[in-house]
């Protein structure tokens, strides 16, 4: 090992703890920056591999784009009062009833938008409907972030990881369905048992259900169909395996601009509201795992990789839990970029990639600064007034992931 691997590792290692601590309460987006301009400022990676790497995060951004302006419409149209409203109504007056209905809307907005989505555009809808309940947000914000990563293995687009680790080449649906189904199924119940369990005092009480439901204006119901529009989008271009970066912003782009031509109001106005900031989070990560490529790490993982799979079953759990508490300290997104190229190197048998995929995508359960979706509910929630600590989070995710990562492994590995 030369001094500047090992200088290289203690920027990287320090930029993504960072991130996970927030120093001062400054944004993530800061200390991910900082790490990648440190890497080329001290030569310790070429400028040309920063750029390049950070031009890997193109479909990325771009996704994210279309789904912050589909949020940030759907907000401002009052969509997410409306659906708030719905909420509170159908809860009739009980909180426990309010929370299942809230996980239920999860699964299905993670499963056909992504956990993304789930975290953008659910979140603040949820904490309205909240409100306008009179009950008590967290536990309904905590099924909001923890669902979004619970189920986001049920299709290849209910999480952008997925095509990060697969490196785009998605086995077709059916062959999904058998490895995926039964885990998801068993990752969404024990998450759900778990959360509400946790939550069970602060659930016991009763909410309002006798609330004024203002109906949906014309650019509200052109929000709502710019929604379902997008989600039937990403469905046919998951399915063609193509890149979902570019269908998804430009549909947010059109219902952004659609809606603002009916209520007559400024696209520019609306996507100042907008957290931007998350771009220059996701690119620092990306270079900060081309950093780490360059050392020869990931090609140390490979070769363990390589190793473990003689034994495919006992390879899937132990590299599914690795990849699972790993993404809490460095993030799902780099984690997963750094087990796609470990994996493209060593191919290892499907039972393999599989129990990584699920490890990557449930891991982040754990901690705030697992995943992006993760954060980006962070920062809904804080545009709300809100906000969940590190080890208030910890005491949710210390419980509720390591059992659904072992459910959801052990159905795994039981399919063969």
């Amino acid at each position: 090992m030369t001094l500047a691997t090992y200088a290289t590792w203690g920027i990287c290692v320090a930029a993504t703890a960072a991130v996970i601590a927030r120093p001062f309460r400054w944004p993530e987006a800061i200390w991910a920056v900082a790490g990648a301009i440190l890497l080329p400022l001290l030569g310790l990676m070429p400028v040309a591999a920063a750029l390049h790497a950070i031009g890997k995060g193109t479909d990325v951004y771009l996704f994210l784009i279309g789904m912050m302006l589909l949020s940030e419409t759907a907000r401002a149209e009052g969509l997410f009062d409306w659906v708030a409203a719905t909420a509170a109504i159908h809860a009739r007056g009980s909180t426990a009833r309010l929370f299942a209905l809230v996980y239920v809307t999860g699964i299905v907005t993670t499963t056909f938008l992504s956990n993304d989505a789930t975290a953008v555009v659910l979140t603040p809808a949820v904490y309205a409907a909240a409100r306008k309940a009179k009950a008590d947000p967290l536990p309904l914000l905590f099924a909001c972030a923890l669902i979004a990563n619970a189920a986001s293995f049920v299709l290849p687009i209910s999480n952008p990881a997925n095509l990060v680790l697969y490196g785009g080449k998605m086995p077709p649906l059916g062959q999904w369905f058998a490895s995926f189904a039964l885990p998801s199924v068993a990752a969404i119940v024990v998450t759900f048992l778990v959360l509400r369990w946790i939550e069970r005092k602060r659930l016991a009480g009763a909410c309002v259900s006798d609330v004024d439901r203002t109906p949906l204006t014309t650019g509200g119901k052109a929000a709502f169909v710019g929604i379902v529009a997008t989600a039937i989008v990403l469905l046919v271009v998951s399915a063609r395996d193509a890149e979902l970066g570019l269908p998804t912003a430009i549909a947010g782009t059109v219902t952004t601009l659609a809606v603002s031509a009916l209520s007559r109001s400024s696209p520019i106005a609306l996507a100042r509201q907008i957290s931007w900031s998350v771009l220059p989070l996701v690119a620092g990560l990306f270079v900060l795992v081309e950093a780490l490529d360059l050392t020869g790490m990931i090609g140390q993982v490979a070769q363990a990789i390589r190793v473990a799979s003689a034994n495919p079953a006992q390879a899937s759990a132990v590299a599914g839990t690795i990849l699972a508490f790993g993404s809490n300290l460095m993030n799902n997104l780099p984690a997963g970029l750094v087990a796609s190229t470990a994996v493209a190197q060593a191919q290892p048998p499907r039972l393999v990639v599989d129990g990584l995929l699920i490890g990557v995508d449930l891991g982040p359960n754990l901690s705030i600064t697992g995943s992006l979706a993760t954060i980006l509910w962070l920062q809904a929630i804080r545009r709300e007034g809100q906000d969940v600590g590190f080890w208030r989070f910890l005491k949710v995710g210390a419980i509720a992931m390591p059992l659904a990562l072992i459910a959801a492994l052990g159905a795994r590995i039981a399919l063969g």
